[in-house]
């Protein structure tokens, strides 16, 4: 069982030399990465692990502030309202990985294990390092850019290990781009990137399987592009690993969604599933006006709300990434709610590293919604 040790002021350093420091340069950048990237697994670490409720989680702030070869360090600063009471200092946390890091490699290994052990104690579905085959069947383009393979896969009824959601959206795949490229074009292709995630855009059992689309999105020379446009029909894909995406807190309230052409299929089925009595608005960025068109047949069930969604299109003219992308956003969501008034409850959106990082504070400020009320996650990154 894992349990984490707990250290108060001065006592953490006491404590810091129980443990191994890391010397690796990439750990700075890792710690940053994933206060910024995962801070609601930081959150799920200590509510499965510490003894702390989720009053005093929610009224603190949390922080990744060190990884040592056996723990992660997690500080939680209480709300300067909090500090009232009687919870009035800092507290540190030392959660303890289920085997040491050796080497820098070993610590994506530590964190998805501790993850998977704090999601199953909280009940909540979980990333899987599993490996999937996938037949492809076919593909063809659904928008300008958009590419579509439609897959087939393990049936429903095997394990659940094995199993292929058909009632989720944004379920990731870590797909193996290298297995198709050697076994199509032989051992001397040297290969930028080995693996990519896509999304599954939608599943359903049909009698010789389970078929599954998984959308690309093909914007120039790309690893990931240039595997799905070299595979056809016959052709086996593999994934390595398995995401859920988190996109419960979406359940009440008048949501936001925001998208770009990489996030536009968990938009999709996030629209088709929608279960909300009240429809979202969806901001929907994408370098051709012709991606748009992705939208035209999505629509939602007629017996879960009572109007269909909002669609806010931006149209940039360039690859869509930066710091100016998210202002640009921000700009044309605010002129929008000047004309339309809406109280802005949730927050779901995806897109790339920069924007997303930049979004994220224009979208605090604007909209000043609970950190754990607004997702906006790292799809890509422009490198």
């Amino acid at each position: 069982m894992t349990r984490s040790t707990y250290s108060a002021n001065h006592p953490y350093c006491d404590q810091t030399n129980l443990y191994t420091p890391l010397r690796f340069p990439e750990l700075a950048s890792a710690i940053a990465h994933i206060n910024e990237e995962h801070y609601d697994e930081l959150i799920g670490f200590l509510t499965a692990f510490t003894a702390l409720s989720s009053e005093d989680i929610a009224e603190a702030t949390v922080q990744l502030v060190d990884i040592y070869a056996e723990v992660i360090v997690l500080q939680v600063q209480p709300t300067d309202a909090k500090k009232t009471s009687t919870q009035s200092s800092d507290q540190t946390f030392f959660i303890p990985f289920t085997a040491p890091i050796t080497q820098f490699s070993d610590l994506n290994t530590q964190y998805i294990l501790l993850k998977q052990k704090a999601d199953k104690k909280l009940g909540k579905k979980t990333i899987k390092l599993t490996t999937q085959t996938f037949v492809v069947q076919d593909s063809y383009k659904v928008s300008q850019n958009m590419l579509r393979l439609e897959l087939t896969g393990p049936n429903i009824n095997t394990s659940y290990k094995n199993a292929i959601p058909v009632d989720e959206a944004g379920y990731a795949y870590l797909f193996d781009l290298a297995h198709n490229f050697t076994s199509t074009k032989g051992g001397d292709t040297t290969l930028t990137r080995a693996h990519c995630y896509y999304t599954l855009r939608k599943a359903w059992q049909a009698s010789d399987g389970v078929r599954a689309w998984v959308d690309v999105f093909l914007h120039g020379d790309t690893p990931g592009g240039d595997w799905a446009r070299s595979l056809q029909a016959g052709d086996t894909v593999i994934s390595k690993r398995e995401f859920p995406e988190k996109t419960a807190h979406l359940q009440d309230g008048q949501a936001l969604l925001i998208a770009d052409e990489t996030s536009m299929p968990t938009v999709a089925r996030l629209l088709e599933l929608w279960e909300n009595p009240i429809a979202p608005l969806v901001v929907c960025v994408t370098q051709k006006a012709a991606d748009q068109a992705y939208f035209d047949e999505i629509k939602m069930m007629a017996d879960r709300t009572d109007t269909a969604f909002t669609l806010l299109p931006v149209v940039t003219g360039q690859v869509n990434s930066g710091k100016a992308l998210a202002t640009l956003i921000d700009d044309i969501l605010g002129k929008y709610l000047t004309t339309h008034p809406l109280q802005i409850d949730k927050v779901w959106g995806a897109m790339e590293a920069g924007t997303a990082k930049a979004l994220r504070g224009l979208i605090q400020q604007r909209l000043g919604l609970e950190r754990s009320d607004s997702v906006i996650k790292v799809y890509w990154r422009h490198d």
